[in-house]
């Protein structure tokens, strides 16, 4: 059964049908990037147009950058703050015309690690950290989501944590590759600390370059990166809209 997921981002939306059996993308990724402001009638129009590029019936799944609580936006750190309070499953639905599942988007990511990639036949504690325009977070324990954690949120120096160790913070500030696992390091120790988990997932889009930053970093959780790569996200939205 293929399901079509939209992966919403800071700075592009992307989407494609899945094959839920398998957790492969059954058609060429999609992608537009996000509108500028990235409030939620631009986005809404934005995820419709990325559907009507596949010839594909039937519910959607789409992550979203932020807290999501009953199909309601909570918090939106890296889109408009228009997004706070709004009905993100009715907006969908209308702007698509089918069914709507939303979910937070490191969530979706790591539903489908856990899956399909990194995280399959681990039990424990892992997390799941999608590291792009900000930093995303997944959380399981024994392979049971715990939704709509905010990690990339945590107070590192002085800062938010994804201000300091985004992808987005080191392309912005011209980091080298070593000064930024530096900052990642600094990050994932501080939450070892807090939570000692038996796996941490690295994804988002700086997981394709995953050979330039984790053989530096010097942690006492093992670390791997996304099996999935930057297709996590569009591959758990289309599970969670599969399993309504």
């Amino acid at each position: 059964m293929d399901v079509l997921g939209i992966d919403i981002g800071g700075s592009g939306i992307k989407g494609a049908p899945v094959d839920l059996s398998t957790g492969t993308l059954t058609d060429d990724r999609q992608r537009i990037e996000t509108p500028r402001p990235a409030d939620p009638d631009g986005v809404a129009r934005t995820v419709a147009e990325v559907a009507k590029k596949f010839a594909l019936d039937g519910p959607v799944g789409i992550t979203f950058p932020g807290v999501v609580k009953g199909g309601i936006v909570r918090t939106a750190a890296n889109v408009d703050q228009a997004w706070v309070g709004t009905d993100a499953v009715q907006l969908f639905r209308q702007a698509l015309g089918r069914p709507a599942t939303v979910l937070n988007d490191a969530d979706a990511a790591g539903i489908a690690e856990v899956s399909f990639g990194s995280g399959r036949g681990h039990s424990g504690l892992v997390i799941m950290l999608t590291f792009g325009t900000g930093i995303g977070s997944a959380v399981f324990m024994d392979g049971r989501l715990i939704p709509n954690t905010e990690f990339g949120h945590l107070e590192l120096n002085g800062a938010e944590a994804e201000h300091r160790a985004s992808d987005r913070s080191r392309e912005e500030e011209n980091l080298s590759w070593p000064k930024w696992a530096e900052r990642v390091q600094e990050y994932l120790r501080h939450l070892e600390d807090l939570l000692w988990p038996d796996l941490l997932i690295i994804g988002g889009g700086v997981s394709k370059k995953a050979e330039k930053f984790l053989p530096l970093l010097d942690i006492r959780s093992p670390v791997v990166p996304a099996t999935l790569l930057n297709n996590a996200g569009i591959v758990g939205a289309a599970m969670a809209a599969g399993s309504r």
